[in-house]
């Protein structure tokens, strides 16, 4: 799947085109266990089982990645959710933001299928890693939804929540995984849904740098197909 970025430089946006052909959704990513512990229990509240283990790395189509301002979605029970989305590319990590949106109802019978039939929305900026590594922790995660015709704060909390890329990357290997390689990209976790996971026509998320005052935004909607029985 062909998705492309624009890169903040000197001389103003530089493009970048990327294949992504190995998609990874990461889950359960959190550093704090109690922190862990509470999103478990958001999705135990919408009858999603326990996971095996922590961190789960879910494989995903890699065309469903997006950036369209429009996705169509199957029933009225999915949402996103904000995640780093890390990706390999002419031998470096840059990082931008996707959402993990999934399907909510069929995610108490399967985590993986939830995940495998929605759409992956991502942003069409991103950074080159090296240049917010040194202060990762300190990137700012935020989503909004839209709920009675007003936006509303979703999700916000540093990645500091979160395991950073090394670790994560990591685990990923030791999972007997084979390494990153051209085209890899992953989402690697979120912070919790403010007030609980629950769906919204619209969404809304930024990546926001207080060191380097700079922000990758991206706001897409949902068209709910009917379900036919």
């Amino acid at each position: 799947m062909n998705v492309f970025f624009h890169l903040p430089s000197e001389t103003g946006a530089q493009p970048l085109q990327i294949e992504v052909n190995r998609l990874v959704i990461a889950g359960w990513t959190g550093r704090d266990a109690h922190a862990i512990e509470h999103h478990i229990g958001e999705l135990e509240a919408i009858g999603v089982p326990r996971p095996s283990a922590v961190p789960l790395f879910y494989r995903v189509a890699s065309n469903q990645l997006t950036q369209a301002d429009s996705v169509q979605v199957v029933g009225d029970g999915t949402s996103g959710e904000v995640e780093p989305f890390l990706f390999f590319h002419g031998g470096e990590f840059f990082v931008s933001i996707a959402s993990d949106h999934t399907d909510r109802p069929l995610e108490t019978h399967s985590v993986a299928l939830s995940k495998q039939i929605c759409p992956k929305p991502v942003a069409r900026h991103a950074w080159r890693l090296a240049e917010v590594l040194n202060h990762w922790d300190t990137l700012v995660l935020r989503s909004w939804i839209e709920e009675d015709g007003e936006s509303r704060l979703y999700q916000e909390g540093t990645l500091a929540a979160l395991r950073p890329p090394a670790d994560l990357l990591a685990r990923f290997s030791a999972a007997g995984n084979p390494p990153p390689a051209e085209g890899f990209a992953m989402a690697c976790g979120t912070v919790g849904a403010i007030g609980g996971i629950r769906p919204s026509a619209s969404f809304r998320m930024e990546l926001f740098d207080p060191r380097l005052g700079r922000s990758i935004v991206h706001a897409y909607r949902c068209q709910a197909l009917p379900v036919i029985a």
